[in-house]
């Protein structure tokens, strides 16, 4: 249920239409940043030899564990995120392989700094047009929640003071990170968590803007050209998870949130909206709270209203001897149940908070009686916790200690409610609605890392790469690409493997549908091309560039490459039945299609030569090239007419 709320300043400033809600962003003080984490495409990892390559968990050779605890910095402070994650017990499993070493596993000190990463993030300065620093040193980033078997993120920064153009005018950027990447999260289970080591130390450019985003128009652009520049490089990894944004969100009344883990670039504006709209919603409920002169009140054990209760969560968890802890929240009446995101209510961030501690979630009073809870139990807990009509109470059923460190938890974001929106990092879900991931880190978490000596940068042999924009245009003024192929072989990820092509002297056009068209086509009939090689596809290329294997056989020629990526393309070519033909025999062929057509030839004139040229490629199976056959049909139809 969601109450109406009372009327605020922060509600005159949105306007409602039939579907949607939007605001006057300038009258709110919307200030924006990103953080876009891009994965390079090296050789190596950034502090070790090992291959940059994804593997599947079922491959792993070897497994261990850990725990982790946090440390505090070089002034002896402790990182508010850090310490929340530490009370949260969990047992780290990490995956290893053939590809990865004891750098990895934190046995080993970290390597040099890899040169190959360092020169495409100085490439990414130039184009974001910032000033490298003098001399890099390495920082470690406290990070607790497993994903480094250290307990720290390697840091590095490379460059600052930048700048990017967008529609809506200059976005400027902080500065330019290199990173290693993070082990992959692969399974969570109560108490524990697995990861694979394969992606962790992948090297990993961080690029923050500063607060210049002013509308999520705005902040969509803005990801947008950083990832064209990225792209541009030729050397950054593609696909699922090798790009990842944060979003900063901040309205004038409310308080900048982290938002990660953003993987899609066109999320991004609605991840804005949606930001928003939770802060405006927010700011509205502390507005009304603090009208109400609202409190939160002392956790107490309130097992005993449940005793024969209806409610299958609350009976189980007292009958394994757990308690049901309720918080008092005063004033909080129809404003717990108040939706701040779709299907996101003040209940949902409560709830968010408890699941830290593990509990499976809460129930509140503004959503009661249900569940198996009567009306009756509602009042009796009413009477036990001294609420009254403009009061709501939080409940949560769990073991002891669990319910106990829940409930705190739950009390401390109610009482955080009443002073305003809380500054916190937050993980996006797909829909665009954000969850509580755990409190803002702070500068306490950095420090220098003593393993790696510091890096001088030698920028007089790093070329400017050409831009993904000046590429199209070369593509369409020197290779006669049209636009539309232009631009899906500039922006796509087999960029590279096209220029190797047409250096190699392969027909662009050719080289370019294939490479975007064609492994399309079959991609969506169940070929896996995935598995195939830039060796496998320039292979097939080349044939039919020595007129070795005409265009019409590739897809067949391709799908035997899937099937044994072992054989060379020349086997394929056998394996697929398309051995070339000679001209004679194409003649043959095409002479037998007209004869055993001829009444229609005779009838149709030139007319009937689409309907014959289908027949007589099918005859040919793919084996002469449809130019070679469409000449001889248009010749031999010729002479009968």
């Amino acid at each position: 249920m969601t109450a109406t709320s009372a009327n605020s300043d922060v509600d005159s400033e949105k306007t409602t239409t039939d579907d949607d809600t939007e605001y006057d962003y300038a009258d709110l003080g919307l200030v924006a940043g990103l953080e876009i984490h891009q994965q390079l495409n090296t050789e190596t990892k950034l502090f070790c030899e090992c291959p940059t390559q994804s593997r599947d968990p079922e491959a792993a050779t070897y497994s261990f564990t850990r725990y982790l605890h946090p440390t505090t910095s070089e002034l002896g402070e402790l990182d508010k995120a850090a310490l929340e994650e530490s009370q949260v017990k969990r047992e780290f499993e990490y995956l290893g392989y053939d590809s990865t070493c004891l750098v990895e596993a934190d046995e080993e000190p970290p390597h040099r700094l890899d040169t190959e990463a360092q020169n495409v993030a100085l490439q990414i300065a130039d184009l974001l047009e910032m000033e490298p620093v003098d001399q890099a040193h390495v920082m470690r980033k406290l990070v607790i929640d497993g994903s480094n078997t250290s307990g720290f993120q390697r840091s590095t920064l490379i460059a600052q003071d930048g700048t990017i153009q967008t529609d809506a005018g200059a976005v400027g950027i902080e500065d330019l990170l290199l990173e290693e990447e993070s082990a992959q999260r692969i399974e969570e289970r109560d108490g524990a968590v697995t990861f694979s080591l394969d992606r962790l130390g992948i090297p990993l450019v961080e690029i923050g803007t500063r607060p210049d985003i002013a509308t999520p128009e705005q902040a969509q652009d803005a990801a947008e050209q950083i990832g064209m520049l990225l792209r541009s490089t030729g050397s950054v990894k593609r696909g699922l998870g090798t790009i990842r944004q944060d979003v900063n969100v901040s309205i004038a009344e409310g308080a900048r949130v982290e938002i990660k883990g953003v993987q899609a670039l066109d999320q991004i504006d609605e991840i804005v909206r949606q930001e928003v709209a939770r802060q405006v919603e927010l700011v509205d409920i502390q507005t009304e709270l603090l009208r109400r002169d609202a409190d939160v009140g002392e956790i107490q054990d309130v097992s005993t209203v449940f005793t024969d209760t209806d409610s299958g969560v609350i009976a189980s968890t007292l009958a394994d001897d757990g308690m049901v802890a309720a918080v008092p929240l005063y004033g909080f009446d129809r404003l717990v149940g108040r939706e701040l995101q779709p299907d996101r209510r003040l209940g949902t961030e409560l709830s968010d908070h408890a699941g830290r501690y593990g509990a499976g979630g809460i129930f509140h009073t503004d959503e009661l009686p249900a569940y198996g809870i009567s009306e009756s139990e509602v009042n009796s807990l009413y009477n036990v916790v001294d609420a009254g009509e403009n009061d709501a109470v939080a409940l949560v059923a769990a073991d002891p200690e669990t319910a106990e460190q829940a409930a705190a938890a739950v009390a401390e974001r109610a009482a955080d409610a009443i002073s305003g929106v809380p500054e916190e990092t937050r993980d996006a879900n797909d829909d665009g609605t954000t969850r509580y991931l755990r409190p803002l880190p702070g500068a306490a978490r950095m420090y220098p890392e003593t393993d790696v000596p510091p890096v001088t940068f030698d920028i007089g042999d790093i070329e400017t790469p050409e831009l993904l924009t000046e590429r199209v245009e070369r593509y369409q003024s020197k290779l006669n690409l049209d636009l539309g192929l232009a631009e899906q072989i500039a922006y796509g990820r087999r960029m590279s493997l096209f220029e190797t092509a047409v250096d190699m002297g392969i027909d662009p056009t050719f080289a370019a549908s294939l490479l975007t068209a064609t492994l399309t086509e079959l991609r969506r009939d169940g070929v896996a091309v995935e598995t195939l090689t830039d060796d496998h596809l320039l292979s097939v290329m080349q044939l039919v560039s020595a007129d070795e294997l005409a265009k019409e056989g590739v897809g067949p020629v391709i799908t035997k490459l899937t099937e044994d990526p072992t054989r060379s393309a020349a086997d394929a070519v056998e394996a697929a039945g398309l051995s070339g033909v000679s001209e004679s025999e194409v003649r043959s062929a095409v002479i037998d299609v007209v004869e055993r057509n001829a009444e229609q030839v005779d009838e149709e004139g030139m007319a009937a030569f689409s309907a014959l040229m289908g027949e007589a490629m099918g005859a040919l199976r793919g084996k002469a090239d449809g130019e070679v056959v469409s000449d001889i049909l248009r010749e031999t139809i010729q002479k009968r007419i």
